[in-house]
């Protein structure tokens, strides 16, 4: 039996546009934040490579988003990595992390310039301690797609991120991608991992601060 309602097409009323407010466990994500020792894993023909990187990860309130009865909160992302030894970008990356109060679910979109984007789905309760999104190539609801080069040279088959947020505010991440590397026998655990700091607060999403300069509060 279908989870979904026969209505496909209506959509809710009275819906509040207010979206840090109802953010559940994304809402400790927005604003902006840093940190300069994270850590990335990953493989090179010699053998795994280990570097340190320099990371800053803006997440912006947007207005709600529905699929007709389907209502989703959420937060567009942009991460920017550097490495000390290095001006160029180690890693650019953006996306979506979208929560669905109805359901308790959790989404989060990603696109990297390197020609590969992925949608990962997870749950959790509105004040959780962390949470979990994960992603798997062939499926066709949460998967990862990815240009024929990277299909032929390091296919990635499954991706998982887990986030935990600490009392003092700030908040790490550990994620793993599971490739598979052209010429080696065993999958490859690409892993990448951080704690970052807040360095500034989100604005109101873009229909709050219109209703807020013709006087009308959300």
């Amino acid at each position: 039996m279908t989870p979904f309602p026969l209505d496909i097409f209506t959509e809710p009323e009275d819906v509040d546009p207010n979206t840090l407010a109802n953010l559940g466990p994304l809402a400790r994500l927005a604003g902006s934040w840093q940190a300069r020792k994270g850590i990335d894993l990953n493989p090179k023909a010699d053998g795994p490579e280990r570097r340190e990187f320099i990371e800053r990860i803006d997440f912006a309130p947007i207005d709600p988003q529905a699929n007709g009865p389907q209502l989703l909160y959420g937060l567009r992302y942009h991460i920017h990595i550097t490495t000390a030894e290095e001006d160029i970008t180690f890693h650019e990356q953006v996306g979506y992390w979208l929560w669905e109060p109805a359901a308790g679910m959790i989404l989060q979109t990603l696109a990297i310039p390197r020609g590969q984007v992925a949608l990962a789905c997870g749950h959790a309760a509105p004040d959780a301690k962390g949470l979990t999104v994960e992603a798997k190539r062939g499926e066709t609801s949460y998967g990862i797609c990815s240009t024929d080069f990277l299909e032929y040279a390091f296919r990635t088959d499954a991706y998982r991120l887990e986030i935990v947020f600490h009392d003092d505010g700030s908040w790490s991440y550990d994620i793993h991608t599971t490739l598979r590397v052209k010429g080696q026998d065993a999958p490859f655990d690409h892993r990448d991992r951080n704690t970052l700091q807040r360095v500034g607060g989100a604005k109101p999403n873009p229909l709050v601060q219109i209703l807020a300069a013709k006087g009308q509060g959300a």
